[in-house]
């Protein structure tokens, strides 16, 4: 067995002693919370779809760094959050001055108060979906080059998802998306290789943190229902067959061996 994987009950008391002491149960009602803002946010318009976004993140972000409080410990999620949210923001401000790597964009003033030009739940959004990506690559990998590749993709894939989304609602905005994907004209490739770049070196540094027993749980939840639910959610609500062909296939490519590793119990 993985030594990132699920290791027995004592294994799981002796973590939870270590760090957060009661808290097991937490991660889950911030996942199943997550699931609930995303079920509601087809049926909502306006202002109240722009709260709900921030609302979601916080919690998806929250749901994950609880889960590695209590798996981890406190110095893992400090180290974590230097990395995924520090970089996170440094990488967007760097872009909405410069351009790279993700093409010349800016941002709206729909996402709330803004840090160096970028909205404060940007850097979140990048923790909230690193840390499940992280867990996911380190089931399937135990090497030191292949995971971090693993990781990178399980993180950038999403994008594929989430940036036609985003500019579909005017949360930002690319002055030259082009060229593009094919279908999908908001958004230029070269915003996708950004992602794939900045995720990879994230993940080679997250990476370096150790390695913790812990369930799959919350984050498996929540990355393998973020991978249906933008499927369904494109093809069906929103009229982007093509995103959720180009999401469905690239994130897949991570999703599906990782959900057949749990159904089949592998490692």
């Amino acid at each position: 067995m993985s030594v990132h994987a699920y290791t027995g009950p004592h294994a799981d008391r002796r973590r939870s002693r270590r760090s957060a002491p009661g808290l097991t149960w937490l991660p889950w009602l911030l996942a199943l919370t997550v699931v609930g803002l995303q079920i509601a946010y087809p049926l909502v318009d306006g202002r109240t779809r722009t709260t709900l976004v921030i609302v979601t993140v916080a919690t998806f972000f929250l749901a994950s760094a609880v889960h590695a409080l209590v798996w981890a410990g406190a110095w893992w999620l400090i180290g974590f959050l230097l990395v995924a949210v520090g970089g996170g923001l440094a990488v967007e401000a760097v872009g909405v001055q410069t351009g790279l790597p993700f093409g010349d964009y800016s941002y709206g003033t729909g996402l709330g108060r803004q840090v160096l030009g970028v909205p404060a739940v940007i850097p979140l959004a990048w923790a909230m979906m690193a840390y499940p990506a992280l867990l996911v690559a380190r089931r399937l990998s135990r090497s030191v080059l292949v995971t971090p590749l693993v990781a990178a993709l399980a993180l950038a894939s999403w994008d594929l998802f989430l940036d036609p989304m985003m500019t579909a609602e005017g949360y930002w905005t690319f002055a030259d998306p082009t060229p593009s994907l094919a279908h999908v004209p908001a958004v230029p490739a070269l915003n996708y290789v950004g992602w794939f770049a900045t995720s990879l070196v994230m993940m080679v540094l997250l990476d370096r943190l150790p390695r913790r027993s812990s369930p799959d749980g919350p984050p498996a939840l929540l990355y393998l229902w973020t991978y249906a639910s933008s499927i369904l959610a494109n093809a069906l609500f929103w009229d982007r067959p093509w995103v959720a062909v180009y999401g469905g296939l690239a994130m897949g490519l991570v999703a599906l061996p990782y959900a057949w590793v749990l159904w089949t119990g592998r490692d």
